[in-house]
Order: structure tokens, then C-alpha cells, then sequence
């Protein structure tokens, strides 16, 4: 038993230094998405909303960040800065999905080596992450995206550790109590949350479920374990009745299956966009070789008398990615984002059969103390090497946005500026509500932002850079000043204040 707990620690301890390491590459090759990006700034703007005290009224999209937001807060109370959060999260969401490649591996056995499965599984992504370097967004670059505290990293962690309990639960033939309610309260609070965990993880985890049924063995099981999955899916769905007056979008608006064509060629050019870098390849060809074994180990695991947990683990690293892409381009979608089941899903084919190897060394080479030791000496080394350059990131100096925020706070008044303009500087002022988000009409922008902002009838200035839309004012004024900083300019409209316009998503 303390054998196996030493090994467990060895795999903890190397995942976070894997985990040091991918940060701080990616902090330095996707910066902007990490830290200036303003739909990445979300769920920072709304910790800094709810630990500011402010009355809580925002417009979300359809995802509400739950536990994102729980995670970022519990990071705010570390003396770290704002971007030096963002970085400390990348790093936790790259060990929580470890942690559940770990629970997807099973349970420890003599013929088996799970964790040490599972720590390759999350080199392999770190390697797909490394090769991202896209200051897009909107680039097929996916894997990196879950060092992000905005584009669903809980949800993926959420989807994997579904597989790792369904795992759990088909490996024994009565699953315990305990393993049923975290599978529906996953599912529940992973809905409601985020409605993406139902197409990500309910749709083709109950796909496979339903397939289970045709072999008679484990039939009643595989019904059982779908009803929960399905039910807790279910009361996430409802969950979120009560708080649709935060949704400023369900999202239903984003499927347009009448233009599955547009779709198609969109998430082509971007897919041709990758493989323009050597990066690109590397990705694409490690994601096929893992999509390649899944293939072969499913049929290994159907033909033989196999393990009903690990099959299905097998399966979901493929059927996933393809129901999702297939579904992505049927329904007309364009958000490279809602593929990132193509990047870590396959990563279920390294923990389906995590078989020990015998490696031709000598048995005290490979005991707990040597690997628990060996993590930690890797622990220190992914330390020495990452949290430098990652310290570096987040320290960078940014003289633009230090203007901006200077003149703000000592001007005391409240100004405006548009969506991918004004969040940024809005997040690091002294008080966030000194700058109101605002379309191009001066009309108020309620999106990913707290309602309570248009409180303010006018504002005395504008802020705008290379993303602002001209403006088209309600009345005509002219600044009394026009303030340079770098690649923001800030205009002055102190003596004659600008009315703001109704609200609108």
C-alpha cells in the first residue's frame, strides 16, 4: 500500500512539473490569448466583480464558469498580480487534467502501470501545447487553450474524469455509491456550467453506453451508469432555468446547419492554416498516431475477452473526436474551440490498456522511492527551468496599457471603450467601473461584463486602438484632448460628456 501511494506522489509531482514546464512556453508563444485577450479575461473581470463587493448582474454567454471562477478566486488570495494568476491556473489546469487521465488509467494492479501511463499521456499533450504559438484566438491550436481560465478548460477536465469514473464503475460489477453520485453531480454541475460537457462528454459516452447493451454481459450496468449520466446532464439543464437572466446568448443562435458548407471550408483553412508549420505537423501527426492505436485497441478489446472499462476508454478517444467534428461542421459552427475534443480525447488511447512494461533494469532501479525521488529531482528541474521564464511572462512591462491605467485612476471620472478594446485596461484599474464597455453607437455592450457598469448615463472619454470600430456618436462633440499612449489614444470629452446609449448583446 505505501508502495503504491509512493508512486502516486512520483506522478503527482512529475504532472506538475510537465505542467511548469508547458506554462511557461505557452505563456511566452500565446501571451495574448493568455493574458491580454478579451474574451480570456473573463472569468478574471468577474472574480474581480465578486471580491470588489459589487452587486452581481452580469451577461454571460451560455457558459457560466463555475469552476473556473472557484479555482481563480482561490488563486487571487496568493500574491501574485493578475497576470501571475492566470499563469498559476494554466499550471492547475494542466495537473486537474492529469489528474483525470490518472482516474481514467483505473486502479493500481501488479500487471499494470497507470500513473506512469498517464504522465505520458500529459507529455503528449504538452508536446501538441508546446507547438502552439498562434496569437489567434480563433486558430486551430487547441491544446493550449486549456492553460486558459476562459475556454472551457474545467469542461474538458470534467469529460475526461467522466470517462475515468464510467471506468471505474464497468470495472467492478456492483460500482460503489460513492462513484454514482460524483458521476451525476459531475455531470450536473459540468451542464450547468457549461453546455458543452452534454455534446463533449454526455452524447457520446451514452452512444457507447447503448453500444455496451448488445453484449449481454454488464447489459443492466451499462443502462444504469447512461441513466445517471443522462440524469445528471439532465438537472444541469434545469439547473440553469433559474439563472437565464445572466445568459445574454444560449448559443442556440451559433447553429446554422444550412451552412454546413461555410463550416467546413472555415475549419479547413484553419486545419491548412497549422500544417503551414513544421509545429503543425508534429501536432497532427502524434494526434493520428494516437487516434491510430485507440482504433487498434478497441478492436483488440472487442475481439478478446477484454475489459469492459478499458473499451470504452479505447472507444471514446475516437468517438469522440469524430461525433464532435462531424457534429461541429453539421451543424454550421465556426469556433475552432468547440473541436478540442480532437486534441484530448486521444489521449485516452495511452491510459485504455496501461500495461506495465519490463524494462531491462535492475529491480531496486524501479522501486517507489527511486521514482517518488526521480519526480522530485524533476520536480526541482521543471522548476529551475519553467518558473523563470514564466515569472518573466507575467512580468513583462507593458508601458501602453501602464498610461492608460495611470491616467484612468487620476482622472477619477468614467469613461468607455469597445469590447476587445477596453477589457484589458478595465481589469487592472484601481476601479474597474471606471470604464464602461460600449459599441461603436456608445450603445452599452452587455457582453461578459456586469450589467451594473451602465448605472452611468455618460462618459467623459474614450478609449480606442487598432480593434476599435469607428465611432458614430449619438451627438457631435469634439475632445478637449487627445492622450497618446502607444498603441492606445485616449479622447477627452471632459467639458462636454457623451450620453450612453440602451443596452444591447
Amino acid at each position: 500500500m505505501r508502495a503504491g501511494w509512493m508512486r502516486e506522489a512520483a506522478g503527482w509531482l512529475g504532472a506538475v512539473a510537465i505542467a511548469m514546464l508547458v506554462a511557461e512556453q505557452v505563456a511566452a508563444s500565446r501571451s495574448d490569448v493568455l493574458f491580454r485577450d478579451g474574451d480570456s479575461l473573463v472569468v478574471a473581470l468577474f472574480v474581480r466583480s465578486l471580491l470588489d463587493g459589487q452587486v452581481l448582474d452580469w451577461a454571460m454567454s451560455s457558459v457560466l464558469f463555475l469552476p473556473e471562477t472557484a479555482v481563480f478566486a482561490a488563486l487571487s488570495t496568493l500574491p501574485l498580480g493578475v497576470d501571475g494568476v492566470l499563469a498559476a491556473n494554466g499550471v492547475v489546469n494542466v495537473v486537474a487534467l492529469y489528474g483525470a487521465l490518472r482516474l481514467a488509467a483505473g486502479r493500481r494492479r501488479a500487471d499494470a502501470a497507470p500513473v506512469a501511463w498517464s504522465l505520458l499521456g500529459l507529455v503528449a499533450f504538452g508536446l501538441v501545447a508546446m507547438t502552439e504559438a498562434s496569437a489567434s484566438r480563433d486558430a486551430m491550436q487547441l491544446a493550449s487553450l486549456q492553460l486558459t481560465t476562459t475556454y472551457y478548460s474545467a469542461t474538458v477536465v470534467a469529460v475526461v474524469a467522466t470517462v475515468g469514473m464510467l471506468r471505474r464503475a464497468l470495472d467492478r460489477e456492483r460500482p460503489r455509491p460513492w462513484l454514482l453520485i460524483a458521476l451525476f453531480t459531475t455531470a450536473a454541475i459540468s451542464t450547468l456550467s457549461n453546455p458543452l460537457y452534454a455534446v463533449w462528454g454526455t452524447v457520446p459516452l451514452t452512444v457507447l453506453l447503448v453500444a455496451f447493451t448488445l453484449r449481454r454481459p454488464g447489459r443492466g450496468l451499462a443502462l444504469a451508469l447512461s441513466a445517471v449520466l443522462l440524469g445528471g446532464s439532465a438537472v444541469g439543464f434545469l439547473g440553469r432555468i433559474p439563472l437565464s437572466a445572466w445568459f445574454a446568448d444560449t448559443g442556440a443562435a451559433y447553429a446554422q446547419p444550412a451552412d454546413w458548407m461555410q463550416s467546413l471550408t472555415y475549419y479547413s483553412d484553419l486545419l491548412a492554416e497549422r500544417l503551414a508549420t513544421p509545429g503543425g505537423w508534429v501536432a497532427a501527426l502524434l494526434v493520428l498516431t494516437l487516434l491510430a492505436l485507440a482504433v487498434r485497441q478497441t478492436w483488440n478489446l472487442v475481439r478478446g475477452p477484454g475489459e469492459r472499462g478499458g473499451l470504452l476508454v479505447a472507444a471514446m478517444a475516437w468517438v469522440a473526436p469524430l461525433l464532435v467534428i462531424v457534429g461541429a461542421v453539421a451543424l454550421g459552427t465556426h469556433a475552432a474551440r468547440y473541436l478540442q475534443p480532437a486534441v484530448f480525447a486521444p489521449l485516452l488511447a495511452l491510459v485504455a490498456a496501461p500495461r506495465a512494461l519490463r524494462l531491462p533494469l535492475p529491480r531496486p532501479l524501479l522501486g517507489p522511492r527511486v521514482l517518488l525521488a526521480t519526480a522530485a529531482v524533476f520536480l526541482l528541474l521543471g522548476g529551475f527551468l519553467g518558473i523563470p521564464r514564466l515569472a518573466a511572462a507575467t512580468e513583462r512591462p507593458d508601458a501602453d496599457l501602464v498610461c492608460v491605467t495611470d491616467w484612468v485612476n487620476a482622472s477619477g471620472r468614467v469613461g468607455a471603450g469597445q469590447f476587445w478594446t477596453v477589457r484589458l485596461p478595465k481589469l487592472h484599474l484601481r476601479d474597474a467601473a471606471q470604464l464602461v464597455q460600449v459599441d461603436h453607437r456608445l450603445n452599452g455592450y452587455a457582453w461578459l461584463v456586469n450589467r451594473t457598469d451602465f448605472a452611468v448615463s455618460k462618459v467623459t472619454f474614450l478609449i480606442e486602438d487598432s480593434e476599435t470600430v469607428p465611432w458614430r456618436l449619438p451627438v457631435s462633440a469634439m475632445p478637449t484632448d487627445r492622450v497618446s499612449c502607444g498603441r492606445y489614444t485616449i479622447f477627452d470629452y471632459a467639458t462636454t460628456p457623451l450620453p450612453l446609449g440602451p443596452q444591447r448583446s
